[in-house]
């Protein structure tokens, strides 16, 4: 046999060969260099488009941010809820702080006593050291709670009690000690004296007091009330914070056992089993609730005749009593559910509550534990069922001791990860649930005035003729009107009308796309225009294709790349332009967040200089997201046209 025929037999072999294992078992390795550039070659445009868009590094980094930023707003909400109308003054303007339940080592396991009030806990051990945790730091006035005075920076604290912005301490030998802010009669010299206000008892703030005779010490909103063992009590501070006070001062300063302050008024518990709120508050036909009843309570003074209260508690307005036959009633202005009180587990009664902002926790006569009320962050649910033989509660914060002082448990709020606006609300939240109404807003605006721009520019540029003429100038005179102005007009009368807030907020997504279109058309009836003098439009046209059918799609698919990146940079500007409008008022309006509104609540500048994180995050996000849609869009501009790409 020939050297030839040899070769020829040895090819036949080796494609047989080949073929053979690519019918059982595919294609693969074995595909010739020759082969694979043919593969290549008969990739569609739009496989060779991904292809080079994902040889673009920067590209690809923006295409994965601006993914996770969407899985962000769109998944967050559902992680992450959001009552819209939830306000807490005692927390606002917090910076960003994760340490709102970090009880300190050394007091978990010697604990004397709890307080807290606001934003930051203090406690004091068997072992009379003082230690305090949370948010130490008041951004505006530049106080630092934890700057502990020098009386008290080596131990000898017998008592100590946190209020909103201020902290009184007792040392052991007796002497009051107070610091934070101090200027409207907190605590020391006033530095307000025309506001209306209680001084500091003399003997208090010059002399000293025996400190195992201290029955309760309590701060609340710029006010303080010490009562003694012998019922007597001391109250101060700012008269217009605590409307109780000077009742408080002059007709409840004997017999008293208990006091607890709500945002407003004060709840005494005498010892004689009374409870009084003074005039100020007053039992006569108030509503309340009981564990011990079905049915509400109408008149809450009639109630409480022939019964004694133990226990007293105020969350921030509403009240809870326990009384002797083991029941607890609770009054006020529940927001949620304070004044839904469970009944005790069978066989039990309840012997003491507490409160913290706005959740209320009791204890039974076998320990156990039941709370209710704002479980926003567990600090209800967290601890409900537990043993206990003391709690404490903070703000959102819930702590379970034991008989031998050590802390058994706790629940609630840890902290703010981007900090609080001046409402007390949680910057990081909002943001999760801004940046969904505003990317929400941008994709329908997008939307809208694609659908526009493409229906308009391929009749205009398709047909011709007058069909052109009408629709270019009604695209000039959409293109005329100032953009901004005329969306702030618009969203002003909106916010006149007497819609609801849903229909308002889609109403602005539907202006933002009908005054956005005008560019996108005209771009459209230029690239029609080009490809109507194609062969294949000419090849449609003999074939009796329909007119509409040959512009929407015949021709529109070859324009279609100019759409796509005209989305992308119209999106990024219709974040912008709805924060924009926001920004100056005229947008989403409070409390619904959004990205650029919560940037208007920081438009002043006592916030940008105190409370940098109210508009540095916001900013951020808002930054991120229209950065990253203009690399994406200008990324697919250079592969989906090339000469763009060669230009540069």
């Amino acid at each position: 046999m020939s050297k030839d025929n040899k070769t020829a037999k040895k090819g036949f072999f080796a494609t047989m060969k080949r073929w053979g294992k690519r019918a059982f078992f595919g294609a693969g390795k074995e595909l010739t260099e020759d082969e694979k550039f043919a593969v290549e070659k008969l990739e569609s445009p739009s496989v060779m488009a991904v292809k080079a868009y994902f040889r673009r590094p920067i590209a690809v980094i923006a295409l994965v941010v601006l993914i996770a930023l969407f899985l962000f707003v769109f998944i967050g909400p559902l992680i992450v809820p959001m009552d819209v109308n939830y306000t807490d003054p005692l927390q606002a303007n917090l910076a960003p702080n994760y340490s709102f339940m970090k009880v300190p080592a050394a007091l978990a396991n010697d604990i004397r006593e709890i307080s807290g009030f606001g934003s930051f806990t203090v406690g004091v051990s068997n072992s009379d050291e003082f230690y305090i945790w949370g948010n130490t730091a008041n951004q505006l006035t530049g106080a630092d709670y934890s700057n502990i005075p020098a009386e008290i920076a080596d131990g000898g604290v017998a008592h100590a009690s946190a209020g909103s912005d201020h902290i009184i301490a007792i040392t052991t030998d007796g002497k009051v000690v107070g610091w934070g802010n101090g200027n409207n009669g907190q605590f020391g010299e006033v530095k307000n004296p025309n506001d209306p206000y209680l001084q500091m008892p003399d003997n208090l703030l010059n002399g000293t007091i025996d400190p195992s005779q201290v029955r309760q010490l309590l701060c609340g909103y710029q006010c303080t009330a010490l009562v003694m063992e012998d019922g007597t009590m001391h109250v101060w501070g700012n008269m217009n914070s605590q409307l109780s006070l000077k009742e408080l001062s002059t007709k409840f300063t004997e017999g008293v056992q208990k006091v607890v302050f709500s945002n407003y008024y004060a709840l005494v518990l005498r010892e004689d089993g009374t409870v009084s709120g003074g005039q100020t508050l007053s039992f006569n036909m108030v509503s309340a609730t009981s564990s011990a009843e079905e049915e509400p309570i109408k008149n809450l003074r009639s109630y409480m005749k022939d019964r004694k209260a133990l226990d007293i508690a105020a969350s921030n307005n509403c009240y809870a009593i326990v009384l002797d036959d083991g029941s607890i009633v609770a009054f006020g202005a529940a927001e949620y559910g304070e004044k839904d009180v469970p009944a005790a587990p069978e066989g039990e009664k309840y012997v003491s509550v507490t409160a913290g902002t706005r959740h209320f926790i009791a204890i039974t006569d076998q320990g156990t534990v039941v709370s209710w009320g704002h479980d926003d962050n567990k600090q209800a649910s967290g601890v409900d069922g537990k043993t206990a033989d003391r709690v404490y509660a903070g703000a959102k914060q819930t702590y379970l001791v034991n008989d031998e002082n050590e802390l058994t448990d706790s629940a609630g709020f840890r902290g703010y990860l981007m900090g609080t606006d001046d409402r007390g609300r949680d910057v990081f939240t909002r943001i999760i649930h801004g940046g969904k109404m505003t990317m929400t807003i941008g994709a329908v605006a997008v939307v809208v005035s694609t659908i526009i721009a493409v229906i308009v520019g391929c009749l205009s540029g398709y047909f011709g003729g007058w069909v052109d003429l009408l629709l270019m100038r009604i695209t000039e005179i959409f293109s005329a009107i100032p953009f901004l102005p005329f969306a702030m007009m618009l969203s002003f009368v909106i916010r006149t009308m007497p819609i609801g807030e849903t229909m308002r907020i889609f109403i602005i997504m539907v202006i933002l796309g009908l005054l956005s279109w005008t560019g996108l058309a005209v771009m459209i009836r230029a690239q029609v225009l080009a490809e109507r003098e194609k062969e294949f439009v000419t090849a449609a046209k003999s074939m009796g294709i329909k007119e509409s059918k040959i512009a929407f799609k015949h021709i529109l698919p070859n324009v279609i790349s100019v759409v796509l990146v005209n989305i992308t940079l119209s999106f990024a500007s219709c974040l912008l332009t709805e924060s924009s409008l926001s920004y100056l008022g005229f947008g989403v309006q409070q409390p619904h967040p959004t990205w650029g509104n919560m940037l208007y609540g920081a438009n002043n500048s006592i916030v940008i200089q105190n409370y940098w994180w109210q508009w540095v995050f916001p900013a951020i996000f808002l930054g991120i997201a229209t950065i990253s849609i203009n690399v994406i869009g200008d990324a697919l501009r250079d592969v989906l046209d090339p000469k763009s790409s060669q230009e540069k």
